[in-house]
């Protein structure tokens, strides 16, 4: 792949991403302004306990753009604010003002400062300040922003200004001991237009990104359809459709993607310590490929669904970043069976022992689309689960990154033994080979139907071995023996000498 292919390649898969992100994230806020608000426009928080043994309840309320990391309410000064409180020993006092009048009006008295409030399972941090005289009674104080009192729930609605403000939670006679339900609320009236503004920013991204991937992609099939006539050329004197074309030829019951790998003869004993280190610039271009190949699929997804057919260019793109990403692990940490350098290609490459191919299918179910990928597949991700280890995923990755890489399960477990003997013996032992192999293949057969590629459903079957059952070559029966003709030259008859 070309340097200027595979930027736009990258380009595309970064744009697409970006707008599948904005686009979920304004739907999210869409959905959150219409239901989570209540019937006057808020969005309220739930109403926790807070307690004091002193006679203040405070937080800090910063309004300079810049929240800090500590303060209990940080909100930005966009819309209003409301702030319900419910003091259960006495009257109820709130209020917000600017922070150095709350610090002259407690200065000397014992109250707790709301520094921060942890989640799951909610608990807020105090920061105690201890005094010996009393405070006066908050309600006759006149520096309050906003306040409200009296007995039971009290709240109080501000627009905010910039600043430095605290809020304030006491009895209403400023007695010693004070424990409150506190919530917080705000109505903004931008969270449905900025929604929409994200949905069609995203719309945008995904439009644009769509376009660079489609033309990056489409530059790949015409590269690949052209060396296909040209081979087909050279073989038969003729051109051929290349949208004919088939990865490979397989028996009828062979599972429809084939997977080989042939053991290099001489390994290095020491070599495999370096591979990762080599092999990062292949993980780099990889994991950009692979944030291109998630939403392609979703698009194949729904091509499947309204055509009956995987778009072919997309087709041949998914497989050859399979393909390269084969040649990798096989060389690497999947592996370990050959010394050979991957090439930075998503063509098929006769020369080096690795090699992944899927047949084209004509047509693929419409409803199994649906399905196949998630609940069908269940039963295989559990086996490719024990088999990789954790689940599918890229090196590094999560576990849903649809690449194939060993990550603690038996085929790197059994990579490590090979590796072990491979130094004290010099020898990869043939048999662990093809017990890897066998694995690697259930692997890629399960990718295979999990990226919508193929409807055959992968066999419960390990094919151990280098050789793919559906490219072996089937052994040619002996010929029955053929009895030699009579001689007809000079006839014979009976009695005559």
């Amino acid at each position: 792949m070309r340097v200027g292919r595979f930027l736009l390649v990258a380009a595309g898969a970064l744009t697409l991403v970006a707008g599948l992100g904005s686009s979920g994230a304004g739907a999210g806020l869409l959905w959150a302004n219409a239901t989570q608000r209540d019937a006057t426009g808020y969005f309220n928080s739930s109403s926790q306990t807070f307690e004091s043994g002193g006679t203040a309840l405070t937080s800090s309320v910063d309004f300079a753009m810049r929240p800090g990391p500590n303060d209990w309410l940080s909100i930005d000064p966009l819309g209003t604010v409301r702030v319900r409180a419910d003091v259960t020993n006495g009257g109820t006092f709130v209020g917000i003002a600017a922070t150095s009048m709350v610090q002259q009006y407690l200065a000397g008295v014992t109250y707790d400062r709301v520094t921060t409030v942890k989640v799951m399972p909610f608990r807020p941090v105090y920061q105690s300040v201890t005094g010996s005289r009393l405070p006066a009674s908050p309600v006759a104080q006149q520096f309050w922003a906003t306040s409200a009192s009296g007995v039971g729930p009290q709240q109080i609605t501000w627009r905010p200004t910039t600043g430095n403000w605290t809020l304030v939670v006491m009895r209403a006679d400023a007695g010693a001991g004070v424990v409150a339900h506190v919530s917080v609320g705000t109505n903004t009236g931008l969270v449905g237009p900025l929604g929409v503004a994200l949905i069609a920013g995203g719309i945008v991204l995904l439009v644009a990104g769509g376009v660079m991937l489609g033309f990056a992609i489409m530059g790949l099939d015409r590269k690949r359809r052209e060396r296909v006539r040209a081979d087909v050329a050279t073989v038969s004197g003729t051109t051929s459709d290349a949208s004919n074309e088939r990865e490979g030829a397989s028996s009828p019951r062979a599972y429809p993607a084939r997977l080989d790998g042939h053991l290099d003869s001489s390994l290095s004993r020491w070599r495999w310590i370096v591979k990762p280190f080599l092999i990062l610039p292949h993980l780099i271009v990889l994991a950009v490929l692979w944030l291109a190949v998630m939403p392609l699929t979703v698009f194949a997804g729904v091509a499947i669904l309204v055509t009956g057919r995987y778009p072919e260019p997309i087709f041949h793109f998914t497989v050859g970043v399979m393909r390269w990403t084969w040649r990798v692990v096989f060389y690497s940490f999947s592996a370990l069976a050959t010394d050979q350098y991957p090439p930075f290609s998503l063509e098929a490459d006769e020369s080096y022992p690795a090699s992944f191919s899927v047949d084209y299918p004509q047509r693929l179910s419409r409803g199994l689309v649906l399905v196949k990928w998630w609940l069908l597949a269940i039963p295989q991700y559990l086996i490719v689960g024990i088999f990789a280890g954790g689940g599918i995923g890229f090196a590094g990755g999560h576990s849903n990154d649809w690449t194939v890489a060993s990550r603690g399960g038996v085929i790197g477990l059994l990579v490590v033994v090979a590796a072990l003997v491979l130094i004290i013996t010099g020898r990869y032992p043939r048999a662990l080979f093809d017990f890897v192999m066998g694995m690697n293949r259930w692997c890629f057969r399960v990718l295979t139907y999990a990226l919508l590629l193929r409807d055959e459903y992968p066999p419960f079957s390990f094919d151990a071995g280098g050789t793919d059952p559906g490219n072996a070559v089937p052994a040619t029966p002996p010929s029955p023996p053929v009895e030699p003709a009579p001689d007809r030259s000079t006839p014979h008859v009976a009695g005559i000498q």
